[in-house]
């Protein structure tokens, strides 16, 4: 209408001031045009980022309240400078002890043990891996065993296991590497013995092996990281590998496992209740699944009362900034916030506050525990 207005108006109006409106409508015109395709009112599910207008208490907090232990971290081939930054940063949120379960095997093993416990003997504790170079070869289990005895010798505190494990990981004609393979025993066999715990990281989260569809919650997670869906024309489903590891478990009561990121039963924490009670050397970390909790925190309370002997904190891809996240959940009641990484959750996470001695227990009991030669006398009683 605007437009045909400004044509009646021709035959009256100067022709600079003709030239004026026109360009003046027509910018109207685009300007308008460019803001429905911006923001349409049929959103794609990318496109939809809605701004919550709940007003609530909030309480940030920077940092801990007690000393914590992270037992779940990854500092890859760590440098000086690096690890410099790393104390720097830690004191600042009240981190008195990294476990860094990427130390490797042999050399690599020892230059990590030098890189981070050289320098700071208190502050640092290292895991080791597993090589699967000579897996083909007869005898694999006891050489394994017999590698990791030096690792320890070497410095190493536990042993961590990768994905891969159970996953990936295939002899040469083929086959899988069943989580609970008799090959292994000689490996989980040699922890109870050297006294040393096993962080486990067994699957991914339940919803990467189901169909991508509009039911799945992960389903723009998927989207966005394709190569974390475990389609299965490739690998074994969730609950095979889940009772694999819970059999392993079961043949080993005397070697302490550590679940990873709650053993994947975040989303079911009376299905993780039973399973710990089945396996008093079981216990789990709550890395990177912070999400799950915080969506059900009358659930995530009670069960960490309930099981705060079998809890222990971690947090997965270090960040010195994400850590506050955790702190706020476990030691508030704040309502209604956004989780550090949206992508892993479509919902916002509540405060599940645990009372202090819990919350020790957490950040560093249950840690001191497990994990030998941690200096304890920079934890309170």
């Amino acid at each position: 209408m605007k437009l045909t207005r400004t044509l009646v108006f021709a035959f009256v109006l100067p022709a600079g001031i003709l030239s004026l409106l026109l360009a003046r409508t027509l910018g109207r015109l685009a300007a308008q045009n460019q803001s429905s395709k911006k923001y349409s009112q049929t959103p794609t599910i990318e496109e939809y980022q809605p701004k919550s207008t709940l007003v609530t208490k909030e309480h940030k907090i920077d940092r801990a309240k007690f000393p914590f232990i992270d037992i779940h971290s990854h500092h890859w081939n760590p440098t000086p400078e690096h690890v410099d930054q790393l104390v720097k940063e830690m004191d600042t949120i009240n981190l008195r002890v990294i476990v860094n379960l990427s130390g490797g095997t042999g050399d690599q093993l020892r230059q990590t043990v030098a890189a981070m416990k050289g320098r700071y003997p208190d502050r640092f504790v290292v895991f080791a891996n597993l090589n699967y170079d000579d897996l083909n070869t007869p005898g694999y289990g006891k050489r394994a065993a017999a590698r990791l005895e030096q690792d320890v010798k070497n410095g190493a505190q536990g042993l961590k296991i990768f994905k891969n494990f159970g996953m990936d990981v295939k002899y040469s004609n083929g086959e899988r590497v069943h989580v609970d393979d008799p090959e292994f025993d000689p490996v989980w066999q040699k922890c109870a013995e050297l006294g040393i715990p096993v962080l486990i990281h067994t699957a991914e989260p339940s919803p990467f092996f189901d169909p991508w569809d509009y039911h799945n919650e992960r389903w723009l997670e998927l989207k966005q990281f394709p190569q974390r869906a475990r389609p299965p024309e490739k690998y074994a489903p969730f609950e095979t590998l889940v009772a694999e590891r819970n059999h392993l478990f079961a043949k080993h009561p005397k070697t302490n496992f550590i679940a990873a990121h709650l053993a994947f039963y975040g989303n079911d924490l009376e299905r993780l209740g039973k399973t710990l009670d089945s396996l008093p050397n079981m216990y789990v970390d709550i890395a990177a699944v912070l999400a799950e909790l915080g969506r059900q925190p009358y659930s995530a309370h009670d069960f960490l009362i309930k099981y705060q002997d079998r809890v222990l904190m971690g947090k997965d891809i270090y960040d010195v900034n994400e850590y506050k996240w955790y702190f706020r959940a476990l030691e508030t009641r704040d309502e209604y916030f956004e989780y550090y990484r949206p992508r892993h959750a479509f919902w916002r996470i509540y405060g599940f506050q645990v009372p202090d001695e819990v919350l020790k227990k957490i950040y560093y009991k249950n840690a001191l525990k497990l994990v030998l030669g941690i200096d304890r006398k920079a934890f309170p009683d």
